[in-house]
C-alpha cells in the first residue's frame, strides 16, 4: 500500500503547461481585444473567490467530521489538509484587490452623494473592508494551520489528546468561519451591488463554497486512485461523497429560488434591481447555470449505482464546478462590468493560471505528508466504513 503520495516531474510538467497556456491565453487576448482594468480586476476578483472556496472547504470538511464524531472520513482526511494550502496564497491574491477596488465597488468612490451608500459608509469603507479581510484570513490560515499541525504530530505518537485537541481546534473554526463566511460574501459579493442586499445571501454562498468543495475533492480521489494511490477507499466513501454532491446540489437549488421568489412575488423596485438584469442581459448564462448546478447532477445522481461509480461521479463534479465557477462570474459581473461582459480568451486564460498554480500548491502540500492519517482512534473504522 502507498502510503505517500509522490509528487512526479510528469505531474509538475502537466499543471505547468497548464500555467504556460493560461499566460498565452492572457497575451492572445492581449492583443486580440485589450481588456480594461476594471475586467483585469473583475477576472482576479472571480477566481480568487473560486480556489478561496475550495482551499477553505478543505478546513470546513474536517472541521465538521471531527465535531460530528464521524469515523468515515479519516481515511481520506489528507485530501481537504491539503486544500488548505493554499489559503496564504489566496490572502495574498485578495489583498492585491486594494489596487482595483474602484474598479469593483462602486462605494470605494469617493464623493459620490448617494444617500443608500452614505447610510452604509460606517461599514462600506475601503480602510475597515480591508481589516475584516485581514480578521478572516487570520482566523483562517491560524485554525488551519492548527489542524494540519495536530494531525501530523497524532502521526508521531499514539495518544489521545491529540484527537481530543483536534475536536476542540474543529468547534472553534466552525463558530469562527460560520459568522466569518457570512461577512466574508457580504464584503466581496454582495457590497457590488451596493443598494441591494439579501438575508439569505451568506447561506447561498455557503452552499456554493460546499458544492465547489465536495466536487473538488471527488476529483482529487480520482485523480489519486488512477495512479495508484488510496486503495483504502471504498465504495462506501465514495458513495457518500455522492450523497453529498446529490443533497447539496438540491440545495443550493432550494436557496437560489427561495431567492429569487421571495424578491420576484414582493416586486420592490430595489429589490428587482439585482435579478432583473442578470435575467435579461444574460439570460442563456442564467439558465445554463441552473442547468449544469441543478438539473444535470440530480438527474445524474439520483440512483444509488450513479453515487458509487467514482467514474460518473467524477463526470458530475466536473460538470458541477463548471456551474458553480459560472455561478460565481454570474454574481460579480452584471455588478462590475455589466451587459458588455463575455466569456472569452482572457476569462480561460485566468482560470487556466490559476488551476495551475492552486494544482501546484496543494499536490505540493499533499507530497509533505503520509496519505494516512495515523495512530486517528477512528482510522480502523474508516477502514471497514459501511452503509
Amino acid at each position: 500500500m502507498a502510503n505517500n503520495y509522490t509528487f512526479t516531474r510528469k505531474t509538475q510538467y502537466w499543471i505547468m503547461s497548464i500555467v504556460g497556456i493560461g499566460i498565452l491565453l492572457l497575451i492572445v487576448g492581449y492583443f486580440i481585444n485589450t481588456p480594461s482594468r476594471q475586467e483585469l480586476w473583475t477576472n482576479i476578483l472571480i477566481n480568487n473567490l473560486f480556489f478561496l472556496f475550495i482551499a477553505l472547504f478543505g478546513g470546513v470538511f474536517q472541521a465538521l467530521h471531527k465535531i460530528a464524531y464521524s469515523g468515515w472520513h479519516t481515511a481520506l482526511q489528507r485530501i481537504p489538509e491539503a486544500l488548505t494550502s493554499f489559503l496564504p496564497i489566496a490572502a495574498a491574491l485578495m489583498f492585491l484587490l486594494y489596487f482595483g477596488m474602484h474598479d469593483l465597488y462602486h462605494w470605494s468612490h469617493e464623493g459620490l452623494h448617494d444617500p443608500i451608500l452614505e447610510g452604509k459608509a460606517a461599514y462600506l469603507n475601503i480602510p475597515f473592508f480591508f481589516i475584516r479581510m485581514a480578521v478572516y484570513f487570520l482566523g483562517w490560515i491560524g485554525l488551519t494551520y492548527l489542524l494540519r499541525k495536530n494531525s501530523l504530530q497524532q502521526d508521531t505518537i499514539s495518544d489521545l489528546r491529540y484527537y481530543r485537541r483536534g475536536k476542540f481546534l474543529a468547534a472553534i473554526f466552525m463558530v469562527f468561519f460560520a459568522l466569518s463566511s457570512s461577512a466574508m460574501s457580504w464584503d466581496w459579493i454582495m457590497s457590488i451591488d451596493g443598494h441591494w442586499f439579501s438575508t439569505l445571501f451568506g447561506w447561498f454562498v455557503f452552499i456554493g463554497l460546499f458544492e465547489i468543495g465536495i466536487a473538488t475533492i471527488i476529483l482529487m480521489i480520482s485523480f489519486l486512485k488512477i495512479k495508484g494511490y488510496l486503495e483504502f477507499i471504498n465504495k462506501e466513501h465514495i458513495h457518500d461523497m455522492g450523497k453529498y454532491l446529490f443533497a447539496f446540489s438540491i440545495f443550493w437549488m432550494y436557496l437560489w429560488f427561495s431567492q429569487y421568489l421571495l424578491i420576484w412575488y414582493s416586486h420592490i423596485p430595489e429589490e428587482t434591481a439585482y435579478f432583473a438584469p442578470r435575467l435579461h442581459d444574460f439570460t442563456i448564462l442564467f439558465f445554463t447555470i441552473l442547468v449544469l448546478n441543478f438539473v444535470i447532477p440530480f438527474f445524474g445522481l439520483m440512483t444509488r449505482n450513479s453515487k458509487r461509480n467514482l467514474k460518473w461521479l467524477t463526470v458530475m463534479a466536473i460538470v458541477v464546478l463548471c456551474g458553480q465557477w459560472l455561478n460565481i462570474y454570474m454574481l460579480v459581473i452584471p455588478g462590475t462590468i455589466g451587459k458588455t461582459a463575455q466569456i472569452g480568451v482572457v476569462e480561460i486564460g485566468f482560470v487556466c493560471l490559476y488551476l495551475g498554480g492552486f494544482l501546484y500548491v496543494v499536490f505540493s502540500s499533499l507530497a509533505k505528508a503520509p496519505l494516512l492519517s495515523k495512530n486517528d482512534p477512528l482510522l480502523e473504522e474508516s477502514f471497514h466504513y459501511e452503509t
